[in-house]
C-alpha cells in the first residue's frame, strides 16, 4: 500500500512538521487579497456532539454524527430534521452572503450568461425514416426534443420541458422511440431526484398516452412492431437494491408486467444484492434478450435468452438460453444480428476484444476472435451499422474509430477532425451514421457519415453558434511521474502564447474511479477563464479507463491512494514546470472527484490555495449505509471488512482531519434530493473543517452550499447552473488573486 506524500500515517504535530518539511522550495510572492463581504459577518457555529464506535479494535470518533439528519432513510430524502436543516439554512445563508457581495460579481456573471446560454444538440437516433434529437437553445432552462421526417425535414417538436413545468426544475431522462418512430417512451423527474416515471405518447399527434410506469425507470427496448417493450426500474423506489428488468405489454395495465429478471434479495446472495444488479437489451429483430448483471464496476455476468420463447407464455421458467460468462473478473456487453452475438469483453484482454458466438453454439470453444486485443488502443464502446463494425478506441485518451467488416477486416479509419472525443449513433439497417466531436478547443459539432466509405469528407448536421475563438487557446499533453513511478498523462489548455512565470492561476481537475475516461470536451465556460489568463489541466489518473481494465484496476479498492498521488503528482508537475505555484492554484472536482479532492484537502494542503469538493464522498467509513452507497464497496471497499477498513481508514477524508492544520480555502457544494451520494459528507466536512483549519478563516474560508432544487446534478436547469459555475468562479478567482477590492 502506498501512503501518501508527506502525510501519511503521521500525528497531528507530525503532519504540521511534515507540511514545512516537504513544501515547495519555489519563491513564492504575495497574493492580492480581499475582505471578506461584510454581509457575511462570521461563518456560523456548530456543535460537536461526538460518538464513538469500536471498529476492528479501532476507536473511531464522529464529532458531528448528527449532521447526518434523517436523510440516512432513503424515504425521507429533502425531509431533515428541524434542527439539521435550521443549521443548513444558516451555512447556505452565508455561503450565499459571502459569494453574492464579493467585488466584479455581476461581471463574472455577465462574462459567463452569454458563454452558458450557447446552445447544444444531440446526435439523431434513426427510427425507421424518422430522426429523433434534443437541443437547447440560448436561454432555455432544459433541452427540447424534436423530431424530423428524413434527415433534412421539419424540426417538429416532440416534447417541451417547460410545458411541462414552467420552473424549469423537469427534467426529461429519457425518449425512446419505437423501432417505426411512430410511439415514444420517455421519463421525466423533476428537482434532481432521477426518480423517473416512464410516459407514453404517440408522436405524430403529441397525444400523451394513459400509460405511467414509476420507479426509476431505464433502459426501454421496443419490439419490432410496438406491441410491447423491456425496461429496468425499481420494485420499490425507497429501496435502491430491488432492481428489475420488466416486460410491458400494450394495452395492459401496468400492475401485470411480467418479471424477467430482479436484483437478488440479501437472503438469496448477500454480497451480489447490493451491487449493480440487473439490466437487459432486445435484439432488434426482437428474437433475443441479452441479461446482464453487474456484480462490480469491474465485471457482470451475461446471459442471452430466446425471448420469443418468453413471450409465449410470459413465464420465467421459459428464459431459456446461453450464459456467455459468470464470475469472470470481466466486463462483457455487445448486440445480437441474427443468431450471432457481437460481445466487447475485458475477458483475458484489458485493453478490450470483440468476439462473435454462434448462440446455437454459444460454448466458449467456439468463440472466434473478430477483433483481438490492442497494446496501447482501449476499445470503450463498438456499434453495428450496415454491415459493418464501428469500433471506438481510445488512443492516448483521445478517439480514433476504425472500421471492420464482419469478419473482423479493417476497413479503414474513420475521418475525424482533429485529436478529442468522438462517438456514433448507428442503426443496424443502414451505413448512414452520425458523428460527435468535441475537444477543448472545438465545439461540439455533429456529423453526417456513411461508414461505407471512412474517408469521404464528413457532412455537418448540426454545431451551436459559439461567441468565442477556440483558436485562441492551446491545448498539449504531457506525461508526467506519480509517486511510484508511474507515467500519467494530463492535458493542459490556456491562452495562445502564454507565458510560463509560475503565476499563472491554474485549475487542475481530476476523477479517478469507476472506469470513467476523462477525455478532451469543450466548455464554453472555461474562456470565461482563459480571458483572464487561467490554466486549465485535466489529469488522466488511474481508476479511469483511458488506458484499459489494468488502469481501473490500479486504483480502486487497495489501489486507491494511487489515485491520490497521481493527482498530487500532477500538482507538483504544473508547479515544477513554471505554469503556477500553490498561492495560484486550485483543484476541483465532483462526486468521486469530490472523495479525490477532499482527500487532497487533508493529504496535501500544501499544494494548493483552494479546492472545490462537489456533491462528495467524504466519510469512507460509513459511506455504504447511506441511499444507494452500496453499489460502491466492490469499487471502494467497506468499514465492514476489517482489511478494507484499514485502507479506508488511513484515506477517508472526515476522519483525517487534524486539529490545526493550515487547510486551504474549500467550497463545498450538495444536493438535498442527491439519491447517490448523501448530502451529510458535506454536511460534516465543512464542519470539522472549520473547527480544525488553522488558516485565517476570513482569508481561506470554508464555504458550504446545499441546494434545496438539486439532486446528484442531473437535469438542473440552465439559470441555476449559470449560478452555480459563477460561485465557484468567484471562490477561485478571490482565492487565487484575480479579484480587485472595490
Amino acid at each position: 500500500m502506498n501512503k501518501s506524500v508527506c502525510l501519511a500515517g503521521l500525528s497531528a504535530l507530525g503532519v504540521l512538521m511534515s507540511v514545512a518539511g516537504c513544501a515547495t522550495s519555489r519563491p513564492s510572492g504575495p497574493v492580492a487579497t480581499v475582505p471578506v463581504p461584510a454581509a457575511a459577518g462570521q461563518p456560523p457555529a456548530t456543535r460537536a456532539e461526538p460518538v464513538t464506535d469500536t471498529l476492528h479494535g479501532v476507536i473511531v470518533t464522529d464529532e458531528y454524527r448528527w449532521l447526518e439528519g434523517d436523510n440516512s432513510d432513503p424515504t425521507q430524502m429533502g425531509k431533515v430534521s428541524p434542527e439539521v436543516a435550521a443549521w443548513t439554512d444558516a451555512q447556505n445563508a452565508y455561503t450565499r452572503a459571502f459569494l453574492d457581495n464579493l467585488p466584479g460579481r455581476a461581471q463574472v456573471e455577465a462574462e459567463l450568461r452569454p458563454l452558458m446560454e450557447i446552445g447544444s444538440v444531440s446526435s439523431p437516433g434513426m427510427h425507421g425514416s424518422r430522426y429523433f434529437f434534443s437541443k437547447r437553445e440560448g436561454t432555455q432552462n432544459q433541452p427540447v426534443y424534436y423530431w424530423r421526417e428524413g434527415y433534412k425535414g421539419e424540426d417538429r417538436v416532440l416534447l417541451d420541458p417547460a410545458q411541462l413545468d414552467a420552473s424549469g426544475l423537469t427534467t426529461i431522462a429519457f425518449v425512446a422511440p419505437s423501432q417505426d418512430g411512430r410511439l415514444a417512451a420517455y421519463g421525466t423527474y423533476r428537482s434532481g431526484d432521477e426518480n423517473t416515471t416512464l410516459h407514453l405518447m404517440e408522436v405524430d399527434s403529441g397525444r400523451v398516452l394513459p400509460l405511467q410506469i414509476p420507479g426509476k425507470v431505464q433502459s426501454v427496448d421496443w419490439l419490432p412492431d410496438a406491441s410491447g417493450f423491456v425496461y429496468r426500474n425499481l420494485a420499490d423506489v425507497n429501496n435502491p437494491y430491488s432492481g428489475q428488468v420488466m416486460f410491458h405489454q400494450m394495452g395492459e395495465d401496468p400492475s401485470r408486467d411480467s418479471l424477467i429478471f430482479r436484483q437478488y434479495t440479501p437472503q438469496e446472495d448477500a454480497k451480489l444484492a447490493t451491487t449493480w444488479g440487473p439490466g437487459a437489451a432486445l435484439s432488434k429483430d426482437g428474437r433475443w434478450l441479452e441479461i446482464s448483471y453487474w456484480t462490480g464496476t469491474d465485471k457482470n455476468d451475461v446471459w442471452v435468452v430466446d425471448f420469443a420463447r418468453f413471450l409465449r407464455t410470459r413465464s420465467q421458467a421459459d428464459l431459456y438460453g446461453e450464459e456467455i460468462s459468470k464470475g469472470e473478473q470481466a466486463i462483457s456487453g455487445g448486440v445480437v444480428v441474427g443468431d450471432t452475438y457481437y460481445m466487447q469483453t475485458t475477458l483475458g484482454a484489458p485493453n478490450g476484444r470483440i468476439v462473435a458466438i454462434d448462440l446455437n453454439r454459444a460454448g466458449r470453444e467456439h468463440w472466434k476472435d473478430l477483433v483481438p486485443e490492442r497494446k496501447g488502443a482501449v476499445i470503450q464502446s463498438f456499434s453495428v451499422a450496415g454491415g459493418v463494425l464501428a469500433v471506438n478506441y481510445l488512443v492516448n485518451a483521445s478517439t480514433t474509430i476504425e472500421l471492420f467488416d464482419m469478419t473482423g477486416r479493417s476497413t479503414g479509419t474513420l475521418r475525424l477532425p482533429g485529436i478529442g472525443s468522438a462517438g456514433l449513433s448507428t442503426d443496424q439497417d443502414r451505413t448512414e451514421a452520425y458523428l460527435s466531436f468535441t475537444s477543448y478547443n472545438y465545439p461540439p459539432s455533429i456529423f453526417r457519415v456513411d461508414l461505407a466509405r471512412p474517408a469521404a469528407e464528413p457532412e455537418l448536421w448540426q454545431r451551436p453558434d459559439v461567441p468565442v475563438d477556440p483558436s485562441t487557446v492551446e491545448v498539449k499533453q504531457v506525461w508526467y511521474p506519480s509517486k511510484d513511478g508511474t507515467k500519467v498523462s494530463m492535458f493542459i489548455v490556456h491562452p495562445k502564447g502564454l507565458t510560463l512565470t509560475g503565476d499563472n492561476p491554474t485549475i487542475l481537475y481530476g476523477y479517478g474511479g469507476f472506469n470513467i475516461s476523462q477525455t478532451p470536451t469543450f466548455s464554453a465556460g472555461m474562456f470565461q477563464w482563459f480571458k483572464h489568463g487561467g490554466v486549465y489541466a485535466i489529469a488522466n489518473l488511474r481508476g479511469g479507463g483511458e488506458y484499459g481494465d489494468d488502469w481501473h484496476k490500479a486504483g480502486m479498492l487497495e489501489n486507491k491512494q494511487n489515485v491520490f498521488d497521481d493527482f498530487a503528482a500532477a500538482a507538483e508537475y504544473l508547479i515544477r514546470q513554471n505554469y503556477t505555484r500553490p498561492e495560484r492554484l486550485a483543484i476541483r472536482g465532483g462526486s468521486n472527484g469530490g472523495l479525490l479532492t477532499g482527500t487532497l484537502v487533508t493529504q496535501r494542503p500544501e499544494l494548493f490555495a483552494a479546492a472545490i469538493v462537489a456533491v462528495p464522498l467524504l466519510d469512507m467509513i460509513r459511506y455504504q449505509d447511506f441511499l444507494m452507497a452500496k453499489y460502491w464497496v466492490p469499487e471502494y471497499g467497506s468499514a465492514a471488512d476489517a482489511d478494507q477498513f484499514a485502507y479506508l481508514m488511513r484515506y477517508s477524508p472526515y476522519q483525517n482531519v487534524r486539529p490545526g492544520m493550515p487547510y486551504p480555502a474549500v467550497y463545498l457544494t450538495a444536493g438535498e434530493n442527491d439519491t447517490r451520494v448523501h448530502p451529510m459528507h458535506a454536511r460534516k466536512m465543512a464542519a470539522a473543517l472549520r473547527a480544525a483549519t488553522s488558516s485565517d478563516q476570513q482569508q481561506k474560508p470554508i464555504l458550504l452550499w446545499v441546494d434545496r432544487d438539486a439532486g446528484h446534478g442531473q437535469g438542473k436547469p440552465l439559470n441555476l447552473r449559470i449560478r452555480d459555475i459563477a460561485d465557484e468562479r468567484m471562490f477561485l478567482m478571490r482565492q487565487l488573486g484575480m479579484l480587485k477590492a472595490d
